[in-house]
C-alpha cells in the first residue's frame, strides 16, 4: 500500500511539471471514454444521423404513434438501415428469441397450438416496393401498393421463414392474419407458397365487415375467434404494434423492426 501511495505521488508531481512547463496542459489519459459526449451535449455540434436514430427508437418502442410518413431528412438513414446489415441483424435477434420461446414450450399433441403471423414486413418483405418509393417518405398510395401486391414478387424475410419452418417441425401450426383485403387472397396465397410458406392452418384476410375498423380491433377479433374455436395462441409475431396489442394476444408477442410505415 505504501508503494502504491508513493507511485501515485510521483505521478501527480510529474503531471504538475508537465502543466507548468507547457502553455497547454495535456492530460496523461487522452482516450475518449464516451465518443458521443464531445458532440451531443447542449453546447456541442450536430451529430449526423443521431436524430434519425432517436426517431427510429421512438417508432420501435411505440412512443411515436399515428405518423403518416418518415421525415424527409431520414430517407437516407432509413434506406441504409433497411438495405444494410443492421435491419437483418435486428430481425435475426427477434427470431432468435422467438425460437427460444417456441423450443421451451410443452407443445400439445392435439394440434391446437398455433403461432400467429402477420404478412407484410413479417412473412413477406415489400422492401423492393418501398426502395422505389422513398422508404416510406412518400404519402401512401394504395393504388401503387396494390399493383405491387398483384405482381406476387414479394420475397420472404429469411429470418421469419426460418421461424416458420422450425415451428412446423415442433408441431406448432401457423395462422396468418393480414390487413390485406379479402380480394387479395389468391395473390397473397400464391406469393406465400412461392417463397416457402407452403402450408398453414388458416389464412385470414380483412373482410368488408371491418372496413373503417383499426388493425387492433380487427386482429383482436380474429384472434378471439381462433381461441373460441379451441386453438391456443402460443406465439404472435408482427412488424406493427397493432399486430400485437389488443386482446387475445397469445403467450408471447415478438415485434420485428419496421421504420417505414405505421398502422394503428
Amino acid at each position: 500500500m505504501a508503494t502504491l501511495k508513493i507511485w501515485l505521488l510521483l505521478l501527480f508531481v510529474a503531471t504538475i511539471d508537465v502543466a507548468l512547463g507547457h502553455e497547454k496542459y495535456v492530460p496523461i489519459i487522452t482516450n475518449q471514454i464516451h465518443l458521443l459526449r464531445p458532440q451531443s451535449g447542449s453546447g456541442g455540434s450536430y451529430v449526423e444521423g443521431l436524430s434519425c436514430l432517436s426517431w427510429r427508437l421512438a417508432v420501435e418502442t411505440n412512443n411515436l404513434i399515428s405518423w403518416t410518413q418518415i421525415p424527409t431528412s431520414c430517407v437516407d438513414y432509413v434506406g441504409h438501415y433497411m438495405l444494410g446489415s443492421q435491419y437483418r441483424q435486428d430481425s435475426e435477434l427477434v427470431i432468435e428469441q422467438a425460437l427460444a420461446h417456441a423450443k421451451a414450450l410443452n407443445v400439445s399433441t392435439d394440434g391446437t397450438d398455433i403461432w400467429v403471423f402477420d404478412i407484410d414486413e413479417t412473412a413477406l418483405s415489400n422492401l423492393p416496393y418501398y426502395a422505389d418509393t422513398g422508404f416510406g417518405s412518400e404519402p401512401y398510395n394504395a393504388t401503387k401498393f396494390n399493383e405491387w401486391v398483384e405482381t406476387k414478387a414479394a420475397p420472404a424475410l429469411p429470418a421469419t421463414l426460418e421461424l416458420y419452418e422450425a415451428l412446423l417441425n415442433l408441431g406448432i401450426k401457423v395462422v396468418f392474419i393480414t390487413g390485406r383485403p379479402e380480394s387479395q387472397r389468391n395473390v397473397t396465397s400464391s406469393n406465400l407458397k412461392a417463397v416457402g410458406y407452403t402450408t398453414w392452418e388458416e389464412l385470414v384476410l380483412k373482410g368488408s365487415e371491418y372496413s373503417g375498423k383499426t388493425a387492433v380491433v380487427y386482429k383482436s377479433a380474429q384472434r378471439k375467434i381462433l381461441e373460441n374455436d379451441g386453438y391456443r395462441i402460443v406465439g404472435n409475431i408482427g412488424d406493427q404494434w397493432s399486430d400485437l396489442l389488443g386482446t387475445n394476444i397469445g403467450l408471447r408477442t415478438f415485434k420485428l423492426p419496421d421504420p417505414m410505415y405505421y398502422i394503428g
